[in-house]
């Protein structure tokens, strides 16, 4: 928290590679800013190079600090839950390892009962029964991905994997959230 705005908050989600999260949630009003890096793991200040070698229990997370006067948990929840899919284990399309899990660790028991709750409804109105797989996980240590991860689709939009795997999301949230978003990101150009 803010020493200086007690109403800030924070969120942490992991729902596959962290540069496709960051591109999602930086959009959106109220939040303030979106940090990519590594959580739910073992080892103390992981490398992006030993989180894909899987070896160290982290998930690729993004710890976002917002609003709650202008979004709500249950809005980035909304948003989370509808730009990755939660019902494949330990994978994210061509992303495949315990860092692509999808999870969100919660700093606040309101935060954890307002997850299983969505998790839940979210179970019940899927018609084709599938499981939702996202832990719900206390919020332990969360260690900062390195420079070259941080703003990663903004920096490098021209890139195949953001091309291919990001861009469809960005478009999806702009589509389908058009109400969430911040006013500059209303348009294609997000930079």
């Amino acid at each position: 928290m803010d020493a200086n705005n007690s109403s800030i908050q924070t969120a942490v989600f992991a729902g596959g590679c962290f540069w496709c999260t960051e591109a999602i949630f930086e959009q959106l009003r109220g939040v303030q800013s979106v940090m990519p890096g590594y959580t739910g793991g073992t080892a103390k200040d992981p490398t992006y190079e030993q989180v894909c070698r899987g070896t160290t229990g982290h998930a690729e997370a993004i710890r976002i600090t917002f609003d709650p006067a202008q979004i709500s948990y249950h809005d980035l929840l909304t948003v989370f839950f509808a730009t990755h899919n939660p019902t494949t284990p330990n994978r994210q399309g061509a992303d495949v390892g315990a860092q692509y899990r999808s999870a969100v660790f919660v700093a606040t028991p309101e935060q954890k009962a307002e997850a299983e709750a969505f998790i839940k409804k979210l179970e019940a109105s899927d018609p084709g029964g599938h499981p939702v797989v996202t832990e719900v996980a206390p919020l332990g240590p969360f260690y900062e991905a390195e420079r070259e991860h941080r703003q990663y689709y903004r920096s490098n939009p021209d890139m195949p994997y953001c091309q291919v795997v990001i861009e469809p999301k960005v478009e999806k949230l702009q589509k389908e959230f058009a109400a969430l978003l911040k006013e500059k990101s209303k348009s294609r150009d997000t930079h």
